[in-house]
């Protein structure tokens, strides 16, 4: 397996992905998403309220592990 930290992102563009909660829509929980460049079913995944705070990356599997629908 790959070091999905090792690899650059660049300026590889997130989507915004909601759901999962009934609250009023400003509360609703979000991540940004961005297929990891080079390397296949690999993901980098932002907090959508707070991007900046880091990025964190996981396997396509790991993602469909917890529920989560990748893109």
């Amino acid at each position: 397996m790959r070091d999905l930290y090792g690899q650059p992102l660049g300026d590889v563009p997130f989507t915004r992905l909601c759901g999962g909660n009934q609250q009023e829509e400003d509360m609703e929980s979000c991540v940004l998403i961005a297929p990891i460049p080079g390397v296949e079913d690999a993901y980098a995944v932002r907090d959508s309220k707070n991007p900046d705070a880091g990025t964190l990356r996981f396997t396509g599997a790991e993602l469909r592990a917890t529920g989560m629908t990748t893109i």
